[in-house]
């Protein structure tokens, strides 16, 4: 069992608490490696909608794809401002920030190409109808318990701080 299962804080484990740099490279690599994220929409008719979606880190940006007709696609063709959440309580990462919506035949190749050599799955190749969503963070948060919670926006304004 890792610290991060048993709950307790950095400070508690008798770490010190992260600086930004070190942040911001376990938030690179935790982008990198990690299939899950939750994804937080809004409509200004039907209000909020939180999903896990796969992802993959490509570009600077967030790529997911979801069903065309589905509440997250039609809430970010409504309001592109979304949250994101990594699936993890401990070792916390929250990305803001603006998304876009494709069609398969619109995405740009490189997100679409990196989707699918990451999760082995090409909507593109797909029968049914999908839209892809490209988030590009403004701001990101990282901290791993209390100890971390003073400093721990490491993107602010699209621009990393370390």
């Amino acid at each position: 069992m890792t610290t991060g299962e048993t709950g307790t804080s950095g400070a508690a484990a008798g770490r010190a608490p992260r600086g930004t740099a070190e942040r911001r490279s376990d938030t690179l690599r935790r982008l990198a490696a990690e299939r899950d994220i939750w994804v937080s929409t809004s409509h200004p008719e039907h209000g909020p909608h939180q999903v896990p979606l796969w992802f993959c880190w490509s570009g600077g940006a967030v790529w997911m794809c979801t069903g065309a007709g589905s509440a997250t696609a039609r809430n970010v063709r409504a309001e592109p401002r979304v949250r994101l959440a990594l699936p993890d309580a401990w070792d916390v990462v929250l990305l803001q920030g603006g998304a876009e919506h494709f069609t398969p035949a619109e995405a740009p190749r490189e997100g679409a190409d990196d989707f699918a050599a990451k999760l082995g799955w090409d909507p593109r190749t797909e029968q049914g109808s999908f839209a892809y969503l490209r988030v590009t963070p403004s701001t990101v948060r990282a901290w791993r318990g209390e100890a971390e919670l003073r400093g721990r926006v490491v993107m602010r304004d699209g621009a990393w701080l370390a």
